[in-house]
């Protein structure tokens, strides 16, 4: 089975791309919770976080921390959470979500409808504040 994230990786399905390694890929949620709401994923197709190997899963870890330094960085914000839900999308990711209120991080709110055209300047701001 290929998943949706694995089509983006490969570029089957365009994506606002954040950032890149050989393991793992960064890009911008369709349907943010907040501006910089983005999904890092390791590029192996693993369903459930907890199911990787204790090397991809640590280098997730790190790749996700360097994303959210980033992300803080280009998107004005008190913090960047982290949440690991795992049910839309049968591919281990990470949510990145810059917030200011706790009430930002509720999947339960609507979604941000956001442009191509702020979509690619929200994933190039970050990109370049990548270290």
């Amino acid at each position: 089975m290929t998943t949706l994230f694995s089509k983006i990786v490969r570029g089957e399905i365009p994506s606002f791309k954040v950032a890149e390694t050989k393991d793992f890929y960064a890009f911008l949620d369709i349907h943010p919770l907040t501006k910089g709401h983005t999904l890092v994923i390791p590029k192996k197709e693993v369903d459930y976080i907890f199911d990787l190997d204790n090397e991809t899963y640590a280098g997730l870890q790190l790749f996700a921390k360097i994303v959210a330094e980033a992300i803080k960085k280009a998107i004005p914000c008190a913090r960047v959470g982290v949440c690991v839900l795992g049910l839309e999308v049968p591919h281990a990711h990470i949510h990145l979500i810059p917030f200011n209120t706790m009430d930002q991080m509720n999947f339960a709110n609507p979604k941000l409808k956001l442009g191509k055209a702020e979509m690619e300047e929200i994933a190039k701001s970050i990109n370049a504040c990548l270290v």
